[in-house]
């Protein structure tokens, strides 16, 4: 039988409970995770290691927000091709098109569904980053 395969997921998000939950999620279907609790964090953890997907939060502490840090991260050329998919509990449609228009290959509503998360992930990462 063939096995699952494994990718690397960065998760940027403020809130130290929802980093563990995903963490443990994510880990639990076989995948690599770096945790990240603001945007600064998140564009020097790629100079570490470039992802297969980024989790990221749009409301940050600090400087930059989710929207600034993925426009930041998508002016990365090792990151061009990497899905960053929002996470937020603002679930209405101007923020949907202001994920996108930050580089945003889709997006999570929060609370997330730990139980399609591994899925959605693994979906994401065949699907790559939207062309617009």
């Amino acid at each position: 039988m063939e096995s699952e395969k494994t990718y690397r997921v960065m998760v940027v998000d403020d809130n130290d409970d929802v980093r563990r939950l995903l963490r443990k999620v994510l880990e639990a279907a076989g995948h690599e995770v770096v945790e990240v609790a603001d945007g600064e964090g998140a564009i020097s953890r790629v100079e570490e290691s470039v992802p297969d997907l980024v989790l990221m939060d749009i409301r940050l502490p600090g400087g930059m927000d989710g929207l600034e840090t993925t426009s930041r991260l998508k002016e990365d050329p090792r990151l061009k091709r990497v899905p960053i998919i929002a996470l937020t509990a603002s679930v209405m449609e101007r923020d949907r098109q202001q994920a996108v228009a930050a580089g945003c290959s889709g997006f999570i509503g929060k609370p997330v569904d730990v139980a399609t998360l591994p899925d959605l992930v693994k979906k994401f990462i065949a699907r790559g980053p939207a062309s617009h």
